[in-house]
């Protein structure tokens, strides 16, 4: 057991002497160092003992201090190791390594000189294939697999191919479910630290990289990466398939989909598919019911981000959207490629049973309504239905009596804005709509139209059992009674009926005993009546309005 000792012993004290040659010989190696960095040197081997056959560290924490600082500083510029590993061993998780520009700390001397090229935009490492240059080599070496194909690390699960051990076994907790890094805010979890290191920038609010353009602010540089692409309109990801282009390659495969069918996320309550997962999260809600996004201003629920932040404009009165042509903005962008199409008399979409065009797949969709009579929409109330949507949203005002849309001048309130739109038009007199036959002007469209008949002498309004024919509708309609003997309009003093509404309010002033014409005003209008339908149905006119007795005697002392 002596000897054991012993040899043990001896070992120590041979270890002890070679960490002091190291540390000596690598001191030497710093010829660059002046007579500060030999004197704490000689500190330090000074204040190894070797008495009791161990190596004992008894030096000043100052003067510690003072002599790794300095070969911290010294090694950036000479590139040689200023610490040895027994160096390192003295106070365990210490960072000495220090960055002389930013002040950040690091355990090693290699991972402090990688970070230095963040300042110095050093990118030694450059791709012999394109061209492309790293900040460090094991990122050249990642990069080159792209060149190659090569994926070496394989799923077992599902056996997808990875280039990278590190992308497998993030990869590998999809199959697991595991999320080990969580946020301790709120105990969001994630899969990667990375995700947690950028969720916890919603809590801190911190957005660190501004765009030099527009002065908008991210939490990440990949983000400010792409938003970039907005003003330089760089589109780098192209589709191999039919060349369309993207600013992110996400985009581009997503789009991919669209060309394989590949819809590979489907819904457990209804079957349908999507090609994204956040499609479907979105599409479940449709079951649940769930809205989780409200407008602080008004309260109204959204199942998006991005349908509120479009419906905040609404009140901000934002319209970020340009027309290039002629000025006019938009709220969304969506709005403004469906405008641009105006400009460029563009309807790709086209009906298969009339021929008419579209320039949006949706309107082709609710104009094929009009063949089909589909109606999908029912009113819950009366049970009307209606071809489109926003049919429906504007007849349930019918019932609740809203009337969302008010006159700033006149106080007038309607339930449709291109009624207020119309109404606007009695303030301003103005009257867009003019005939080009005889230059008279209307405040609608429909009333040009109707116009134009009298140039045209177009009837198009036939009636089936006589043969008459019609301009207007409403005429049309007064005349269907003539057969149909529908009296819609009862007075609610006798209970007669009539077929007009304005011969009811004539047969009013029976009742009434309002006399608004003189006897000499009647004969002048009866003079220059010839009814089509001869004496008879003049008189049978007179009768219904209550005037036979008056113009019979009237027109007897006339002849």
């Amino acid at each position: 057991m002596a000897f054991i000792k012993e040899e043990s012993e001896g070992m120590k004290i041979e270890e002890s002497f070679r960490v002091k040659q190291e540390v000596t010989e690598e001191q030497t190696d710093l010829m660059g160092l002046k007579e500060e960095s030999q004197e704490l040197n000689e500190m330090e081997e000074k204040n190894h003992d070797f008495m009791t056959g161990e190596t004992s560290f008894s030096c000043s924490q100052t003067h510690k201090e003072e002599f790794r600082n300095l070969k911290v500083q010294m090694s950036v510029y000479t590139e040689e190791s200023p610490l040895t590993c027994q160096d390192l061993k003295i106070h365990p998780g210490e960072k000495p390594f220090i960055c002389p520009q930013c002040g950040k700390r690091f355990t090693q001397r290699r991972i402090l000189t990688t970070h230095l090229r963040v300042h110095t935009g050093e990118k030694p490492f450059v791709c012999p294939q394109c061209g492309k240059s790293f900040t460090q080599s094991s990122h050249l070496k990642t990069h080159l697999k792209i060149h190659t194909g090569e994926k070496p690390f394989i799923c077992p699960q599902c056996g997808k191919r990875f280039t990278q051990r590190r992308i497998l076994t993030t990869h590998l907790r999809v199959h697991t479910g595991e999320k080990p890094f969580v946020c301790p805010q709120c105990g969001k979890s994630f899969t990667q630290s990375s995700h947690l290191k950028t969720h916890l920038k919603i809590h801190t609010g911190e957005k660190p990289f501004i765009c030099p353009q527009c002065g908008k602010r991210f939490t990440q540089r990949r983000i400010l990466t792409t938003h970039l692409r907005v003003h330089t309109g760089e589109k780098p990801f192209v589709c191999p398939q039919c060349g369309k282009s993207f600013t992110q390659s996400s985009h581009l495969k997503t789009h991919l989909k669209i060309h394989t069918g590949e819809k590979p996320f489907i819904c457990p309550q209804c079957g349908k598919r999507f090609t994204q997962r956040r499609i479907l999260t979105t599409h479940l809600r449709v079951h649940t019911g769930e809205k989780p996004f409200v407008c602080p201003q008004c309260g109204k629920r959204f199942t998006e981000k991005k349908t509120l932040n479009t419906h905040l404009r609404v009140h901000s009165g934002e319209k970020p959207f340009v027309c290039p042509q002629c000025g006019k903005s938009f709220s969304q962008s969506s709005h403004l490629k469906t405008h641009l199409k105006i400009h460029t008399g563009e309807k790709p979409y086209a009906c298969t049973l009339c021929g008419n065009r579209f320039s949006l797949k949706g309107h082709l969709k609710n104009h094929m309504r009009i063949h089909t009579g589909e109606k999908p929409y029912a009113c819950s109330l009366c049970g009307n239905h209606f071809s489109l949507k926003a049919h429906l949203k504007n007849h349930m005002r019918i019932h609740t009596g809203e009337k969302p849309y008010a006159c700033s001048l006149c106080g007038n309130r309607f339930s449709l804005k291109t009624h207020l739109k119309n109404h606007m038009r009695i303030h301003t007199g103005e009257k867009p709509f003019a005939c080009d036959q005889c230059g008279k002007s209307y405040r609608f469209k429909l009333h040009l139209d109707l116009h134009m008949r009298n140039h045209s002498g177009e009837k198009c309004l036939i009636c089936q059992d006589c043969g008459k024919s019609f301009i207007y509708r409403a005429n049309f309609k007064t005349h269907m009674r003539v057969h149909t003997g529908e009296k819609p309009y009862s007075c609610h003093e006798c209970g007669k009926s009539f077929t007009i509404k304005g011969n009811l309010k004539i047969h009013m002033r029976v009742h009434t005993g309002e006399k608004p014409y003189k006897v000499g005003d009647i004969v002048a209008v009866l003079g220059s009546t010839r009814p089509s339908g001869g004496f008879q149905e003049f008189h049978n006119l007179l009768q219904e309005l209550g005037l036979v007795d008056l113009t019979v005697r009237t027109l007897t002392r006339t002849a």
